[in-house]
């Protein structure tokens, strides 16, 4: 097998996108020892921090998103994309890549585009079961489009798909072998009480944190306790709330770092609906409620979430509805045991293993196929 493939990984923004990236290149990396990866991403996006922190070496675009409320932002953005598309045409000349991979995020757009101008096969790894307008369009000169949904000939061409599911954190696939005890005690609680995990998503979601301080200022606390993650742009305001409210069975934080810890000790999920935590609550064998966020495009969150709510393997509540509901729905299904245990068969029934290596299996056998660009 040649092992001096040169691949370029594209996209981020989000958790979501950045780990199933960093997993897809580690599987690279053991099918194809000595293949190169280069990353590109989005400058002033967590990627730009996390990439390099993983060991590998990315590049940033200045491609940003569209806001969706009037912005001046939104008049630079025409000038950004070009410039972006120029910096991806001379990344591609320059680091020369047999195959590029496509996890969604800001960056994949324009870096992919101008693979398929210079004639470089590429990989999208679409993550929503509902597939968003850049790859719809980008995924008809795609090679193949790795899924982690059924039903997605909808947006793309059924003989380019490959259901592969969502690459998920290698620590995240032993979270059912973990000894719940073990993972309580390390977030300083009692292992014989109930754990309530509220999870915002790597930059936390200001509808959960104000779900939950209203919970917290109530006093409804009670024998439940709680692990919250709550973003790191809402430090100031989590920390000034918790210095009049402190609670023994509360444990605050604004990042958790050993997320795998977190979903062991947890009996109950509160999160959004991102497509790599779904798949990731499906290989941890966890009972959740999605409240999807209303602030992605093309409400993907809410088409992610009900493909879990349709088999009764996850609850749902909706955005504008949570501050007022979705801690009440977690107590009461913290409090039946029958009915959580249910949606853990059913969650766990929908997990996909070994996405990682299936998709860096595509990505080898396309370089292999193509001539090489060393």
């Amino acid at each position: 097998m040649n092992t001096k493939f040169k691949i370029i990984i594209t996209g981020g923004g989000t958790g979501g996108h950045i780990f199933p990236a960093i997993s897809i290149a580690r599987a690279l990396e053991k099918l194809s020892p000595g293949c190169e990866i280069l990353f590109v991403g989005a400058l002033g996006r967590m990627e730009m921090e996390r990439v390099p922190a993983e060991g590998y070496k990315i590049v940033g675009l200045p491609v940003a998103g569209l806001k969706r409320s009037l912005s001046a932002e939104n008049l630079k953005l025409p000038g950004k994309i070009a410039k972006s598309l120029r910096m991806a045409g001379t990344i591609i000349d320059n680091f020369k890549p047999d195959v590029a991979v496509g996890v969604g995020g800001y960056a994949s757009a324009p870096l992919l585009w101008m693979a398929s101008r210079r004639k470089i096969p590429y990989i999208i790894q679409e993550q929503n079961s509902y597939a968003g307008l850049a790859n719809r369009i980008l995924g008809r000169k795609a090679e193949k489009i790795c899924v982690a949904y059924k039903g997605m000939e909808r947006f793309f061409n059924r003989k380019k798909i490959i259901v592969t599911g969502n690459p998920v954190r290698e620590e995240i696939t032993k979270v059912h072998e973990t000894d719940r005890t073990d993972a309580v005690k390390y977030f300083g609680l009692d292992p014989s009480l109930k754990v309530l995990l509220v999870v915002g998503g790597s930059l936390g979601s200001a509808t959960l944190n104000e779900s939950v301080k209203r919970w917290i200022a109530k006093g409804n606390t009670g024998d439940i306790q709680l692990i919250w993650q709550y973003g790191k742009g809402y430090r100031a305001n989590i920390e000034e709330f918790m210095t009049t409210h402190r609670q023994s069975g509360v444990k605050d934080y604004e990042f958790i770092k050993r997320m795998d810890l977190a979903f062991a000790a947890a009996d109950v999920i509160i999160t959004r609906a991102g497509a790599g935590t779904i798949s990731e609550l499906c290989i941890a064998r966890k009972a959740c409620i999605f409240v999807p966020s209303p602030n992605v495009a093309e409400d993907h969150q809410t088409h992610n979430a009900m493909a879990l709510v349709r088999e009764n393997a996850a609850a749902m509540v909706p955005d504008n509805q949570a501050p007022e509901k979705v801690m009440d729905e977690a107590i009461s299904l913290l409090n039946d045991n029958q009915r959580r245990e249910r949606m853990i068969k059913n969650i766990w029934s929908m997990a996909l293993y070994n996405s990682a290596e299936t998709i860096a299996g595509e990505i080898v056998r396309l370089a292999e196929r193509e001539p090489h660009n060393g």
